[in-house]
């Protein structure tokens, strides 16, 4: 599918002045293109807010590696010790 040419405007101006009227069609453009100009504008803030974050974020030092710990032996109690079985 190609873009919308010439021809194609055309029929679609004829049709929506046939529909909406010659009085409502000026109206219609016109809260048409404010909508346009409102979503653009509302895209490109969001497109400069992401920008801004990921330059946030990368201007971020990154935090040092993590050193993983030695596994810990499980150290023997008192009150572990008075439990062993000596029947053996």
């Amino acid at each position: 599918m190609g873009s919308i040419g010439m021809p194609e405007m055309l029929v679609i101006l004829v049709i929506a002045l046939i529909i909406f009227g010659p009085r409502k069609l000026p109206e219609l453009g016109k809260s048409l293109g404010k909508s346009l100009a409102e979503f653009k504008r509302a895209s490109n803030d969001l497109r400069n807010t992401l920008e801004e974050e990921i330059r946030v974020e990368e201007s971020k030092p990154a935090p040092p590696p993590a050193i993983p710990s030695a596994p810990v032996a499980p150290v023997a109690t008192e009150h572990a010790a008075q439990h062993v079985d000596h029947s053996a």
